[in-house]
């Protein structure tokens, strides 16, 4: 089965950012591209009985009424969905990346967790359609998302740039790992500038950047380290800002942490305040 990258588009300002960066992704890994958007149940048509106590010729009228307006708001969902999924297709090919729409009604985690065993990465933004801007709201389908898939999850932020300059977030634990692991045999990380960062003594800190900055250069992939004082997502953040990175890097759990019920709650914290992208291994 073909690896494909899966972008989930909402006709949200953010809709624009995760085509672009999709199609970053998709150029450097050499895959295809399936484009998703899923029309929740409520925008299916609803034939439910809301007649209450009429009489049988008004409730037969109302029921006749109901039903047309239900399969009206059904066409224009359907309507509404094909153009977002046209418009991303386009940005996509703009960029030189062909991609196949798919147009899906139901739960938006079931549909994912259908298609994820030919997924590689998904791409996603950080909030959706609904949400607004709020930088401290974090979408309710991205949580959804980070709790059920586990695959690499590329959260977009609304605005787009190309990126040069990577933050890895290392504290040493099972998700890091596994995050250094996936960078070393992914070509995406290939002739970037990749800075290894991790809060705590400089000592233990030092100890785990040089065991994670050697399987990156194992595979040829060059990287700085550096150890930040504080804690993690306020220290993170003010280098992200100081130092112009374009990815923030991390597992979705920490290591020296407790975990919320979410995930880890130093990385709900990042993607939550962060103003660039973010890159989420499980």
């Amino acid at each position: 089965m073909t690896e494909r990258i899966l972008a989930l588009v909402d006709g949200s300002g953010f809709s624009r950012s995760v085509c672009l960066h999709t199609a970053w992704i998709a150029q450097r890994l050499g895959l295809p591209v399936d484009l998703l958007h899923v029309l929740g149940r409520r925008e299916a048509a609803d034939r439910g009985d809301r007649s209450g106590a009429l009489s049988l010729g008004a409730r037969s009228a109302l029921l006749e009424e109901l039903a047309s307006l239900d399969a009206q708001r059904a066409r224009l969902a359907q309507a509404q969905g094909r153009a977002i999924l046209d418009d991303a297709q386009a940005i996509l090919a703009s960029e030189g990346v062909e991609a196949t729409p798919h147009l899906r009604q139901g739960d938006l985690i079931d549909t994912v967790a259908e298609i994820e065993p030919s997924v590689r990465a998904l791409v996603v933004g950080k909030r959706g359609e609904a949400a607004g801007f709020a930088s401290d709201h974090l979408g309710s389908n991205l949580e959804r998302i980070l709790r059920a898939t586990t695959v690499p999850v590329f959260i977009a932020t609304a605005g787009y740039r190309p990126v040069r300059k990577v933050l890895v977030a290392h504290d040493g634990g099972a998700s890091s790992r596994v995050a250094i692991d996936r960078m070393a045999a992914s070509p995406v990380f290939r002739n970037l500038a990749i800075t290894l960062a991790c809060a705590g003594s400089a000592d233990e800190a030092g100890r785990k950047l040089e065991r994670a900055r050697g399987t990156l250069l194992a595979a040829g992939i060059e990287a700085e380290t550096c150890v930040v004082p504080g804690e993690p997502e306020v220290a993170l953040e003010a280098k992200i800002e100081a130092e112009g990175f374009d990815l923030l890097v991390m597992g979705a759990y920490g290591h020296s942490r407790i975990r919320s019920l979410i995930i880890g709650s130093t990385t709900t914290a990042m993607i939550r305040s962060c103003t660039i992208p973010t890159l989420v291994y499980r």
